[in-house]
């Protein structure tokens, strides 16, 4: 794979897997304002149900703060793309709280099921990401390909395989981070009589663990990527640095 046909297909001007996946990254998390239009949603469905203890309440609060902001986005004729995913969340967690209350389930059980979605969303991610590293196949490579131009030419790197595994690796942490607590969590509101403090445990840990923790990993993988300089066009030249 040459240099003019990397810079040619994925039109950022990159010679090392590092940029691509830098250029890749920034464009998928969205940079500070779609993190931020991720969490305020679920921030605001937090504190106001803390506060009313009104699963309902807190519901329209969130959706009127996701619109609210979706409709600057329409304004300013931007992409719409982080607050529709953060909706999209906030009606699943709904509909698993609906179902619930038809099933019987009372205030507290409701407002468990609400969170509920999101660890079974972060264990299924985790769970497909390390299946990609398992079989060598790590998911990240394909962030490289879809710049490159070709999806698997990258595959014949050993050096660009092992980086885009570590690099994976780094995106399952905060999954593997959020389910390890917020399960238990979830487990103990279960069975407790009195569900309150986990409801309010897991709405904390959804904020703290949320975007805080993705831009940690983010950061790790930017540290990761600033010790390689691994070329995309390694068949006309050997890479300047090993990767870890």
């Amino acid at each position: 794979m040459s240099q003019e046909e990397t810079a040619g297909a994925g039109h950022v001007g990159a010679d090392t897997v590092e940029s691509v996946v830098r250029h890749q990254l920034s464009k998928a998390l969205g940079g500070k304002r779609g993190m931020l239009e991720a969490a305020v949603p679920t921030i605001a469905f937090t504190v106001s149900y803390l506060t009313t203890d009104d699963l309902r309440t807190a519901l329209w609060i969130s959706v009127s703060t996701a619109v609210a902001l979706l409709v600057v986005r329409i304004v300013q004729r931007s992409t719409p793309q982080f607050v529709l995913n953060s909706l999209v969340g906030i009606g699943i967690g709904a509909l698993f709280a609906w179902r619930s209350a038809q099933g019987g389930g009372d205030a507290s059980d409701n407002a468990l099921a609400y969170f509920l979605p999101g660890i079974i969303y972060n264990g299924g991610y985790a769970l497909v990401m390390l299946f990609t590293v398992v079989i060598g196949w790590p998911v990240v490579g394909f962030m490289v390909g879809s710049v490159a131009g070709d999806p698997t030419a990258w595959h014949d790197d050993p050096q660009i395989v092992r980086l885009c595994r570590n690099l994976t690796l780094m995106l399952v942490l905060p999954c593997v981070i959020r389910v390890a607590v917020q399960a238990p969590i979830y487990l103990a509101g279960r069975g407790a009589e009195d569900a309150g403090p986990m409801i309010a445990a897991l709405g904390v840990s959804k904020i703290v663990m949320g975007w805080p923790l993705q831009v940690a990993a983010l950061g790790g993988m930017v540290w990761l990527l600033a010790r390689n300089h691994t070329p995309v066009e390694s068949d006309d030249q050997e890479p300047a640095a090993e990767p870890a």
